[in-house]
């Protein structure tokens, strides 16, 4: 009669056999995590889903050919409400859960806010949704831009105004971080040509209220007025403009290029010039757009719009990141794969890295709302 020690020492093999056999069908690492925090909800939640819809049409493309290396990623998302502080928040709690990179992260105040946290945890934050020039100089190890700063397109929008003979033109600032960076380079433009905005303005992020703009706009005349902001407070600003009488030229950065953008201007969309810092997303002469739109369409999407075709270049910077650094990368070896791209063609675009440049693309461009309320080149 078998006692209970004995008894205890089978169970106790049987489960050790079942473990080991388990252990022995899975690889180490079944999956590779990325982390993202962003406003999922919030003003910029339609571009920022826009944007990761993109980043998953090539995340779904690897994994279902095996992944990378046979690890499939991961992409856990965190909803920080366009909040720096629960940004913040956030980023420790997906740190804390072992994400090999920081993705994706969405706005200005938001990134620099977790900028102290990449070099404690010597994390890569790879693709942060913005232009910010904080995040390009000086050179942090640890971040990865995929798009071009925000100055090159503010700039590049007061130039195109002036060559086409809108001398008059007014800037509505966000009082925040980004609006502090990106007014540098549209300061910049007026320089270029000689003039000086006939109106500078600033809104409080956190509450933003045009209504005692108008009376000072409406004063200056302006023959077009440029919105440094984002999401929605840009669209109530621009409204605003609009219900006190101006039919001024509206103007506004790339960071909102969505169709929630323009579906959230309405009526007053037509007509609106957004900066953008990536190819035309309709045209099959660029084949990074070519193949977004293959993916896309076999997901029974329709097109893919500015902010998602920057979610997708994101992605394959990343994904190519993840390559390079190997089986089970870290992120000490997803750092070093960066920084070591010394040329990479994403399909019509040509993005770099080194030590001394963590900028990649360099691309900016302007387009305008059509009466279908599509962006047209």
């Amino acid at each position: 009669m078998k006692t209970a020690t004995s008894r205890t020492s089978a169970l106790a093999r049987t489960l050790a056999g079942l473990i080991l056999g388990s252990t022995l069908t899975l690889p180490a690492w079944s999956q590779i995590l990325v982390g993202q925090t962003a406003g999922i909800t919030g003003a910029v939640a339609s571009s920022v889903k826009e944007a990761t819809d993109g980043a998953k049409l090539w995340f779904d493309a690897v994994n279902a050919k095996g992944g990378i290396n046979g690890q499939k990623i991961e992409l856990r998302q965190l909803d920080d409400q366009f909040d720096p502080k629960i940004a913040v928040e956030n980023a420790r709690k997906l740190i804390d859960q072992g994400v090999v990179s920081l993705f994706l992260t969405r706005g200005t105040p938001h990134n620099q806010a977790i900028m102290p946290l990449l070099a404690e945890h010597r994390i890569p934050l790879v693709g942060p949704s913005t232009g910010a020039m904080v995040l390009h100089d000086p050179v942090n190890p640890w971040v990865f831009n995929v798009r071009a700063p925000y100055q090159r397109e503010g700039e590049r929008a007061i130039r195109h105004l002036s060559l086409i003979g809108i001398e008059r033109i007014a800037i509505v600032q966000v009082d925040d971080t980004f609006g502090a960076d990106a007014v540098v380079g549209v300061l910049k433009g007026f320089a270029a040509v000689g003039r000086q905005p006939v109106a500078h303005l600033k809104y409080d992020r956190a509450k933003p209220d045009f209504a005692p703009l108008m009376p000072t706009l409406k004063q200056a005349n302006p023959q077009a007025v440029l919105y440094i902001g984002s999401g929605t407070a840009v669209v109530d600003g621009m409204k605003a403009l609009r219900a006190a009488g101006s039919r001024a030229q509206l103007v506004t950065l790339s960071n909102n290029a969505s169709a929630g953008f323009i579906k959230g201007l309405g009526e007053i969309a037509r007509g609106t010039i957004v900066a953008q810092v990536l190819p035309y997303e309709r045209s099959f002469s660029a084949p990074i757009v070519k193949e977004a739109l293959a993916l896309a369409s076999a997901k029974g999407q329709e097109g893919v719009t500015p902010a998602m075709l920057e979610g997708f270049v994101s992605a394959k910077v990343l994904v190519e990141g993840l390559r390079r650094a190997g089986k089970d990368p870290t992120r000490e070896k997803l750092r070093a794969a960066l920084e070591g791209i010394g040329k990479l063609d994403l399909g019509g675009l040509e993005l770099s890295y080194s030590p001394a440049d963590h900028s990649g693309l360099d691309f900016a461009d302007l387009s305008i709302i059509d009466a279908d309320g599509k962006f047209r080149r």
